[in-house]
C-alpha cells in the first residue's frame, strides 16, 4: 500500500503505463463482461481463469510503490462504481486515498474523492511529469494511452500477456503508437502461463540490415518491384 507522503522523497516523476493484454494485443475488458462491451466486445473477463499467487503478487508489488493514478474518463468510471463501496479492504482504502488524475473532456464533477480532471492531456501530464511527486500509474484507459503514446509521455511498461487471441477489441498500441525502443528490466512466467514483463523506454529505433553488401542482380530485381508495391 502507498506510503505517507511525508515519509516520500520525490524527483521528477515518470508514467508507468501497467496493463493486462492478450496475445494480439487487446486490453478491453479483462476484468468481466460488463466492464467494457463497447463495439460489441463479447469477451470481457478474460483473464479471470488465469488469476495464481505470482500474479497476485505483480499486482501487489506495483501497488506498494508510490504513485498517483492516471485514468481515462471510462476506467475511472469503472474504478469509481467499485472501490468506494468496498468496506474494510485495504487496498480499497488505498485506492480511494490516492490523488487521481482522469483525462477527459467533460466539466462535470469527479466525485470519487481525491480526483482532478485534466483536459489537455499532453501539455498537463507533461507539467506533472516535471513536478516533484510518485510515479504516475495508468490503469486501463486504452484511449489515454494511445495519447501518451502519440506524445511519447510512457517511461515505462509493465504488461500481463495473457496466452489467449481475442481477435477484436481496444488495443494497447493502436492509432497513437509511435516507433520506440525498449530495454527489457524485468520478465517471468507465471504457473497459469502469464508473461509478465517491465520495459523501459530506451531511445529510438535504430534500424540495421543482415543484406549483403553486394546484391545479386535477382535481388536488386526484387527491390525494384517491392517499391511499386503498396
Amino acid at each position: 500500500m502507498p506510503m505517507c507522503r511525508s515519509m516520500r522523497n520525490f524527483t521528477m516523476r515518470n508514467v508507468h503505463a501497467a496493463a493486462f493484454i492478450s496475445l494480439d494485443g487487446v486490453m478491453q475488458a479483462p476484468g468481466g463482461p460488463e466492464e467494457d462491451p463497447t463495439g460489441g466486445f463479447q469477451l470481457g473477463g478474460w483473464t479471470f481463469n488465469y488469476w495464481d499467487d505470482l500474479i497476485g503478487d505483480v499486482m501487489g508489488g506495483i501497488f506498494s510503490q508510490p504513485y498517483d493514478l492516471l485514468l481515462g474518463r471510462k476506467t475511472y468510471e469503472i474504478f469509481a462504481a467499485h472501490w468506494p463501496h468496498l468496506q474494510n479492504d485495504p487496498f480499497a482504502e488505498a485506492l480511494n486515498n490516492a490523488k487521481k488524475y482522469v483525462a477527459t473532456s467533460s466539466t462535470a464533477p469527479l466525485k470519487w474523492q481525491n480526483s482532478v480532471a485534466i483536459h489537455d492531456v499532453p501539455m498537463e501530464v507533461s507539467r506533472l511529469k516535471r513536478e516533484d511527486g510518485p510515479t504516475l500509474l495508468t490503469q486501463g484507459s486504452s484511449q489515454l494511452l494511445q495519447t501518451l503514446l502519440r506524445h511519447d509521455l510512457i517511461d515505462r511498461f509493465q504488461l500481463l500477456i495473457y496466452p489467449l487471441v481475442l481477435g477484436k477489441g481496444k488495443r494497447l498500441f493502436g492509432s497513437g503508437t509511435i516507433p520506440t525502443a525498449f530495454k527489457l528490466l524485468d520478465s517471468k512466467t507465471s504457473p497459469s502461463g502469464v508473461t509478465i514483463v517491465t520495459y523501459e523506454r530506451a531511445g529510438m529505433v535504430k534500424p540495421g540490415s543482415f543484406a549483403l553488401s553486394n546484391p545479386s542482380a535477382d535481388e536488386l530485381a526484387r527491390r525494384e518491384r517491392m517499391l511499386r508495391e503498396e
